[in-house]
């Protein structure tokens, strides 16, 4: 390309556009890599819009050559001539302030508004509403799950530029599969965390190795007979610190000690190989009767951490339609004086929907339709809070357009409603020396009797 065809207005601008671009798109990397440019959605910025500004400019001093070059062809004798811009003149010298002005305005105006838009694109908000509509169940759950104050990208975007670099690239490869349509249907559980999740994100507020002694834990359960009895189950839990013995739950989150598996699926449901190294350096693996060692490729070994075992603590989905209703009686939002409650609320919830619309108008219909058949004695206003409650709890687990129902979504912080403890405390993981992974159920809790009649 010869330097002359450089001099076409739409190359020069190409030049300014790509250098300008360039220049803002290495200090935001240098930022990154120091760790002064930390909010997570500015690697939308650093690694789409603005390598997509240099490859604008690229192409407009492409363009502006091959005009230089036509032009050239058609006319060779012709003299390029630029505008004489005098500022001796007063009118030219008034335009030229009122431009700059103009320009500086509108530069305030765009440099607020991206950093109102970084701020934006890393609320809870945009995460589970505005861009990211495949998360519409994991954004419900979270507005009520203990850490529904606490932003999405807290958690799923780690600390120093490489976990940053490599969540945003993720997010491009998310956002291809969002535009093409691509996306699984439900997105499938047990989401990748970024490595070092215990340490860096839940380590930042929860301390693996603190003292935290035994917990008491009540379960109430509801039948399905016309009073809806309670069955209340009391557990002592195991919490503790776990300096001088293994049965307690958090021992294995200490910082002391490093707990290695393989799985063999992607929710990590079922292990079959496990290597524990305690506090005195001492190593030990296990191996599920019949697997071996060799049942699963090294790359799968993963190190245990907070999110095995809650897996669902950012956004929980009950896994079950009775446990969801469950705690909205034991919650009260539900009166045990409506005969058959808990079991007709079971029934509507877990019946099958085509849409949430269709749900909600079935729910409403069929309750109020079976008080009024066989119970016209009830409470009307007990109906109407029972036929309230039924929508919300449906409506906070079951979203038929992503194809998520009761068990979508395994919990693995217990063993009630999935494998949870016993992927690995079954009896049937053994060492060489014989010793088994116990699924001794006083491990972690014990049962209290519940006291009186």
């Amino acid at each position: 390309m010869r330097r002359e065809a450089l001099s076409h207005p739409l190359a020069i601008a190409g030049v300014l556009v790509s250098t300008a671009s360039a220049s803002v798109c290495l200090t935001l990397v240098v930022a990154m890599l120091a760790g002064l440019l930390k909010n997570p959605y500015a690697g939308l910025l650093v690694f789409v819009a603005l390598p997509g500004f240099i490859l604008l400019g690229i192409l407009l001093v492409l363009a502006g050559a091959r005009l230089w070059r036509r032009r050239r062809l058609e006319h060779p004798n012709a003299i390029d001539e630029w505008p004489t811009i005098d500022f001796r003149r007063t009118s030219v010298r008034r335009a030229t302030l009122i431009v700059t002005a103009i320009a500086a305005v509108n530069v305030a105006i765009v440099l607020l508004a991206g950093y109102g838009t970084l701020h934006w694109m890393e609320s809870p908000n945009f995460c589970g509403q505005t861009c990211h509509t495949p998360m519409r169940p994991q954004y419900a759950a979270w507005q009520l799950a203990t850490h529904g104050r606490i932003a999405c990208v807290s958690c799923h975007v780690g600390e120093g530029s490489g976990a940053f670099i490599e969540s945003k690239l993720a997010g491009v490869r998310q956002l291809v599969a969002m535009a093409a349509h691509s996306y699984s249907r439900p997105i499938p559980p047990g989401a990748e965390m970024h490595p070092g999740a215990q340490a860096e994100t839940c380590g930042a507020c929860h301390q693996p190795g603190r003292e935290s002694g035994d917990r008491i834990r009540v379960i109430r359960e509801y039948a399905e007979d016309e009073a809806s009895t309670e069955t209340i189950t009391v557990l002592q839990m195991h919490l503790g610190k776990t300096v001088a013995s293994e049965r307690t739950i958090h021992w294995h989150a200490d910082p002391a000690v490093r707990v290695e598996y393989k799985a063999t699926d992607a929710e990590r449901q079922t292990i079959p190989w496990v290597r524990v190294t305690d506090r005195t350096g001492r190593t030990r693996e296990y191996a599920a009767s019949g697997s071996g060692d060799t049942a699963v490729p090294d790359g799968s070994r993963r190190t245990m951490d907070c999110i095995d075992c809650h897996n669902a603590a950012g956004h929980p989905v009950a896994a079950t339609a009775e446990a969801a209703v469950d705690r909205a009686i034991a919650s009260a939002r539900v009166s045990r004086d409506l005969p058959f409650a808990r079991r007709e609320i079971v029934r509507v919830v877990k019946a099958s929907y085509p849409t949430e619309d269709a749900a909600m108008q079935a729910i409403d219909r069929d309750l109020r339709r079976f008080y009024e058949t066989n119970s016209q004695s009830a409470d009307s206003e007990a109906v109407s809070r029972a036929v309230a409650t039924a929508r919300d709890v449906y409506r906070r687990n079951v979203f038929p357009s992503m194809n998520v129902t009761w068990g979508s979504y395994p919990d693995n912080k217990g063993h009630v409603s999935a494998p949870g403890c016993f992927r690995c405390h079954d009896d049937l993981h053994k060492a060489t020396d014989g010793s088994v992974i116990s699924g001794d159920c006083e491990l972690c809790h014990k049962q209290i009797e519940r006291p009186g009649p």
